[in-house]
């Protein structure tokens, strides 16, 4: 392992503890003895300082890994180690790498005779020490080299391990690319909720607690919701006030997030729930303007009216249905991916590998999950599903009333929104979009197709005024 963080240390000693002999290297020796010292007695362990001193000691084919940040980083690394290594030997990132650099970086090492995946790791701290899932892509011969040590080292589900091959040249890293798109939007509707809970319906934080609690014991059960449901009751150790209260209201992010937008962009296909979650972050972090515009405008969020407790179920539902359609959108654009890029993704195993370990870990996976494995089946959008639309049916009436609850109370659910307008727009047999292409033709004779026969056709429009 080269970068002894908490995540690559803790990969480690993961992997020493399934029985596998592991060396770290990073060039600040306190990370390696602490790597030593952090070992399960009896596990074979050892940090080094030097990159001649690891690949020497390692057997061939030689499986070396990097968790360093994305970019340039990678790339030194690569270099550092060719005159070091050996044909054959497998060179794996897996940090959060844009997948283009994925597949550049595999174009430059192919020729040479070495071996290079691209990886994704979800999970997090705990997860790299417990059981993470993980998503390795790119040199299929390379892969069975690393399959029992990764199918050991992952998160298990049913006795199955959240890890598989995810595909060709850049897979890897483009499925953990849009785990983090689904990650984004999912944060960003719990948001949604939980300001409608909070600011419309009134709840204290302790009832918030409550209500995810209960969420997260039932369909909504996932990590997101578990980890939400904890962290209304921490503590602020400055203040001594529930901690969430003293957080400024401005979400950072690394990249991946407008990666996964910008990516279905170009293949193209819509995903504007997780292009909506990526929009309102970067309207957090207008916080000096969003403070003017609050003075100027003086808007005055009305609560929420009806009954507690069916505005609750209706909040429950929203999430649910828009839930779902997160990950569809998410999955649509792996679907479509994995045919434009020449990736082959088995989304049946993407599904698997998501299924445990992961921060989008949830139960709804194991629907999908099962929607995949139908014999036959091959699914451009998870919506197709009739399991699927079953659930969406049941929850369609609530996400609407949800929707202009907020509205009404002035209390934005973009997301909310949007995943709604997804649905609609995505199960109409007939879209407005007809006039669309009329207006382009008018004014760039554009061209427009028709009804009733093939082809394509200009008119000389008229003006009627």
């Amino acid at each position: 392992m080269i970068g002894l963080g908490v995540m690559g240390r803790n990969l480690l000693l993961n992997m020493a503890d399934h029985g596998f002999a592991v060396i770290g290297f990073d060039l600040d020796a306190q990370k390696g003895s602490t790597l030593e010292s952090s070992a399960t007695p009896g596990t074979k362990v050892k940090g080094v300082t030097t990159l001649a001193d690891m690949v020497s000691q390692l057997k061939s084919p030689r499986k070396i890994m990097m968790l360093v940040p994305a970019g340039k980083p990678v790339d030194d690394v690569i270099e550092s180690l060719l005159p070091l290594v050996q044909q054959g030997d497998i060179i794996i990132d897996g940090g959060n790498s844009h997948y283009t650099d994925t597949l550049r970086r595999v174009n430059y090492l192919h020729p040479k005779g070495f071996h290079f995946m691209g990886m994704g790791v979800s999970g997090g701290e705990q997860g790299a020490r417990r059981g993470p899932s993980i998503m390795p892509g790119g040199d299929a011969d390379a892969y069975q080299h690393v399959k029992p040590l990764l199918e050991a080292i992952a998160a298990k589900v049913n006795g199955e391990p959240c890890t598989a091959y995810m595909g060709k040249d850049a897979a890897g890293h483009y499925v953990k690319m849009v785990h983090n798109g689904i990650e984004y939007a999912i944060m960003q509707l719990i948001s949604e909720v939980y300001d409608l809970l909070k600011r419309g319906l009134g709840l204290s934080n302790q009832e918030l607690h409550d209500t995810f609690k209960q969420w997260n014991e039932g369909e909504l059960q996932s990590f997101l919701v578990e980890i939400t449901r904890d962290i209304f009751l921490q503590k602020d150790d400055i203040t001594g006030n529930d901690l969430i209260d003293m957080i400024l209201d401005k979400a950072g992010s690394k990249g991946t997030g407008k990666w996964t937008s910008q990516d279905a962009m170009e293949l193209p296909i819509a995903i504007p729930t997780i292009d909506m979650s990526v929009a309102l972050r970067t309207v957090s972090a207008y916080k000096e303007e969003r403070v003017q515009a609050a003075a100027l405008y003086k808007p005055s969020v009305k609560p929420l009216k009806g009954n507690k407790e069916a505005i609750i179920k209706q909040l429950h539902d929203a999430l649910y249905f828009s839930t779902i359609i997160c990950y569809a959108q998410g999955l649509s654009m792996l679907y479509k991916a994995s045919d434009e890029l020449k990736m082959d993704i088995p989304l049946k195993d993407v599904v698997k590998s998501w299924r445990g370990g992961c921060i989008i870990r949830s139960s709804l996976l194991e629907t999908f999950y099962a929607a995949y494995n139908k014999k036959g089946k091959k699914l451009p959008n998870i919506l197709l599903d009739r399991s699927i639309a079953s659930l969406l049916k049941k929850k369609e009436k609530n996400i609407r009333t949800a929707v202009k609850l907020a509205s009404q109370s002035k209390l934005a659910c973009a997301c909310l929104m949007s995943s709604l307008a997804y649905f609609d727009a995505y199960t109409t047999e007939r879209m407005p979009t007809n006039l669309i292409q009329a207006q382009r033709d008018y004014f760039g004779a554009h061209t427009y197709e028709r009804i009733d026969k093939e082809g394509k056709f200009h008119t000389e429009w008229q003006s009627h005024e």
